[in-house]
């Protein structure tokens, strides 16, 4: 059964235009994303579509594994994608990646409809234009982008919380696209995200205050999608000053005792921003070569280094002062 999303039903014949990671969206179905008129990487166009759009893409046909699971991707003869979150949504990316065509499923909030569509299906969207996206979280400090990247559970979005916490804005959570600057090849552009960051209930009443309220993520997790504010969001690219690679939280008799920050050489910042891309997916030739390119390239301009830290909360403001003082430097 299909369910409206938002104001779905009444949206406006020409869509709602919206900047996400310096890529233009234009969207029939209301996004909470911001609005800009900046320069853009790409082009993408949400729409949503009856069942009968995905019925081909769904069946057992083109899949090498019928059996139901959460996520399901299939890769389709004429280039296109199929992605199907189990009982939420599904959603089908042309072969060029310039059209996404959306289905939400029975009770889906329009919050986890948005936070799938703007993410991990946009990615596959992203990457058929050949914008590679990073797994990371980033907030500004003074003026300047720095990204924190992780898998899932590594604490990135925490980090993101704390600097909140301490005044800093939020740039993106989740993805990272980045682009050297039109005028100064030697800067690299971190472009923002949309104004959320997802949180467990723990830290986000430490961090964001007991009031902040949001909706799950999805059924499996008690994780929180928290709407940020203007004030809490950047919504402009900025200059990346650098990137953190978190080291993955260790058993507790090898927990550090202190923020450790180290510098990798290239070959090693190299290796990390290949583990750390947003979508490991899509592995084809092509991709991974490009992958490659873009990752030594950025490793080239951007400090990369490697960041271990005590995980805990009383813990933070003393990680926290050991970035600063590591970005002063």
């Amino acid at each position: 059964m299909d369910v409206p999303l938002g104001s779905q039903q009444e949206s406006p014949a020409i869509p709602g235009t919206y900047h996400i990671y310096g890529v233009t969206v234009r969207s029939a179905i209301p996004l909470e994303c911001p609005v800009s008129a900046a320069p853009s990487l790409a082009g993408i166009e949400f729409y949503a579509a009856p069942s009968s759009a995905f019925r081909d893409a769904a069946s057992d046909k083109f899949a090498s594994d019928s059996a139901e699971r959460w996520f399901r991707h299939v890769a389709l003869p004429d280039g296109a994608d199929y992605l199907r979150w189990s009982k939420l949504f599904e959603f089908l990316v042309s072969p060029d990646g310039r059209r996404i065509a959306c289905r939400a499923l029975n009770g889906v909030s329009s919050e986890t409809f948005q936070t799938y569509l703007v993410s991990q299906t946009l990615s596959f969207a992203l990457l058929k234009q050949g914008i590679e996206p990073l797994h990371a979280t980033v907030v500004v400090v003074q003026g300047q982008a720095v990204a924190f990247l992780g898998d899932c559970g590594y604490g990135k979005s925490s980090l993101g919380a704390a600097f909140l916490h301490a005044g800093h804005r939020l740039l993106t959570d989740d993805v990272l696209v980045t682009s050297r600057d039109t005028g100064r090849h030697d800067l690299v552009l971190a472009h923002p995200g949309p104004p959320r960051l997802k949180l467990f209930p723990t830290i986000a009443a430490r961090m964001l205050g007991r009031r902040r309220s949001g909706a799950r993520l999805n059924p499996g997790t008690s994780k929180l999608i928290l709407p940020l504010t203007e004030s809490e969001h950047c919504a402009t690219a900025v200059p990346l000053k650098a990137i953190y690679v978190l080291r993955p939280p260790a058993p507790a008799h090898r927990r550090p005792r202190q923020a450790t920050i180290r510098p990798l050489s290239r070959r090693q910042a190299c290796l990390a921003l290949i583990a750390n891309t947003f979508n490991t997916v899509i592995t084809e030739p092509a991709r991974l070569a490009r992958q490659l390119d873009r990752a030594a390239e950025l490793a080239s301009v951007v400090p990369v280094k490697s960041l271990s830290y005590p995980r805990r909360l009383s813990h933070i403001p003393a990680v926290l002062a050991a970035i600063r003082k590591d970005l002063a430097q």
